[in-house]
């Protein structure tokens, strides 16, 4: 390794451990719904607004705030990211009602928006022009730590000492990573850059754009249907006591690193065909946990597979958005990732909230069928954007990212 590169990897590294804190806290409440609404004296459902509501705080900071922030200098923007982070999760560990904690959530998810936003661009600024790639890879490996480990870890701490222990843990790795990236992050990194409003509005005007952000949304959340009531589901359906539900959801991270990798290198050289089966395959798997969610070997085969498919969407859809951008937008192709960001969590809002409502109506298992439905049409604006791309001249091609 050479010192450049040793000197690089303790900034990136830096973003690594907040990017775990911010992936931590994204999905936490997915397995302390149970105890939040026990605690709180509230139904599943109304807890479950920790999940739709840091969903849509995200949806918000991601294009808007990090629009707004383009002047500040990207070190001082990313040590203010990390203060707001920490105090969300802070307000968030001391809530005695839902009304505070759904407050500090959504103080939590603008932080993550910007952070989110910039993340990628601070870290491709590290390093030499041809090892960006690995540079970003090196940041999102906080996320995909914090799939696998951080969102059970905080499971357990909060079956174990309460549900705002697993808020006050993820308030110490802020802190953490608030103290390495004021250290190990540079002052020299650059500005942000400012893009024209006139360019901001191709992104929301242009109907090819604004069709793949529908399918981020409805492809990606349809899986938060049934994923935001994982832990209600495998107890009262499955009927797997609370303490194997921490590792059961260690083993649907597993099954999202596994996912992520492999939608990654799928989606290289065709990422619409590659997204059009992924859909595919992951409508089918959810159906069938219509079917298997009540046995006990059948349904864990079946959650490892929606797990395994419920991420391995995101390199496709982030490479194709970015591909449209240089095309119909090209003086916005940052603020297009930004609102693809937004989309996801768009999607993750919708996703959970429909859950709420059918888990309310129906019953937990339908999340099932309805969140398979919602993937489905996801899969029929995939195939409608196989064609128009097939209509276009030249064919839009990810040149940049073959290998």
């Amino acid at each position: 390794m050479s010192s450049e590169s040793k000197r690089s990897i303790w900034p990136l590294l830096a973003l690594a451990v907040s990017a775990f804190a911010i992936g931590t806290t994204e999905f936490i409440s997915v397995g302390l719904l149970p105890l939040i609404a026990e605690d709180l004296h509230i139904s599943v459902t109304m807890s479950a607004l920790t999940v739709t509501l840091y969903a849509l705080g995200v949806t918000i900071g991601a294009p808007v705030l990090t629009s707004l922030t383009s002047s500040v200098p990207r070190k001082t923007l990313l040590l203010w990211i990390m203060i707001i982070f920490i105090a969300g999760n802070s307000l968030a560990a001391v809530s005695s009602g839902i009304a505070l904690l759904l407050i500090a959530r959504v103080i939590s998810a603008f932080a993550h928006g910007v952070f989110m936003s910039i993340g990628s661009t601070i870290a491709a600024d590290l390093v030499p022009d041809d090892r960006r790639a690995s540079a970003i890879s090196i940041m999102f490996s906080g996320l995909t730590v914090a799939t696998v480990t951080g969102v059970p870890l905080g499971t357990y701490i909060g079956q174990q000492w309460g549900w705002r222990a697993a808020f006050m843990a993820i308030v110490v790795v802020g802190v953490v990573a608030l103290i390495a990236n004021l250290i190990l992050l540079p002052s020299t990194l650059r500005k942000g850059n400012k893009t024209p409003f006139r360019e901001q509005v191709k992104l929301v005007t242009n109907g090819r754009l604004l069709l793949a952000f529908i399918i981020t949304a409805l492809g990606y959340g349809g899986t938060f249907v049934v994923f935001t009531y994982l832990s209600p589901l495998l107890h009262d359906i499955t009927g797997f006591q609370q303490s194997t539900v921490t590792f059961i959801l260690l083993l649907y991270g597993i099954a999202i690193a596994i996912g992520n990798v492999i939608g990654g290198k799928a989606a290289n050289r065709k990422p619409l065909s590659a997204l059009f089966y992924m859909f595919l395959i992951q409508a089918v798997i959810l159906f069938l946990l219509l079917f298997t969610a009540p046995f006990k070997t059948a349904g864990l085969i079946t959650i490892f597979f929606m797990g395994l498919l419920a991420f391995m969407n995101v390199p496709g859809l982030q490479v194709y958005v970015v591909m449209l951008a240089e095309r119909f937008a090209p003086k916005a192709v940052d603020v297009a990732s930004a609102v693809n960001i937004a989309a996801f969590n768009a999607g993750i809002a919708i996703g959970a909230y429909v859950g709420g409502i059918v888990t309310d109506s129906l019953g937990l298992i339908h999340t099932a069928w309805i969140g398979s439905i919602m993937v489905f049409v996801a899969v029929l604006l995939t195939g409608w954007s196989r064609m128009l791309e097939k209509r276009d001249k030249p064919p839009l091609q990810a040149k940049a990212f073959k290998k």
